[in-house]
């Protein structure tokens, strides 16, 4: 199952200037808040929340939420899609794969999900 996502880095500067800290609390974890170091990297991980989204086919809401989808990264700083057990168990969910890019005034990510 595949999942794409684009995200204007414009409309997530706005949203972190509105809303703050308290606005990426909403889509990110702590651990998640620690890696953003900008607008530009927020928006490649909302990129890759609702990528996967798309990817389990259900969207953001109740069968898996922002916060069921975790985003971490290697030690050479690729990013890193892993799933809560409840959504992973649900969807039949046995390996993530995530890329995010950023062009020009764009983010962008593509989730591969495979079931078993």
């Amino acid at each position: 199952m595949i999942g794409i996502d684009l995200i204007k880095l414009d409309r997530m500067k706005r949203f972190i200037e509105r809303f703050g800290d308290r606005g990426l609390r909403k889509f990110l974890s702590e651990n998640e808040i620690v890696l953003i170091n900008n607008p530009r990297s927020a928006a490649g991980f909302w990129a890759a929340k609702e990528a996967c989204s798309k990817a389990l086919g259900c969207g953001i809401g109740a069968e898996c939420g922002f916060h069921d989808i975790i985003i971490s990264k290697t030690p050479k700083g690729a990013p890193i899609l892993n799933l809560t057990p409840k959504v992973m168990e649900y969807f039949s969910i046995t390996d993530t794969s995530v890329s995010i890019t950023h062009d020009g005034d764009y983010a962008i990510a593509v989730v591969a999900l495979q079931r078993s």
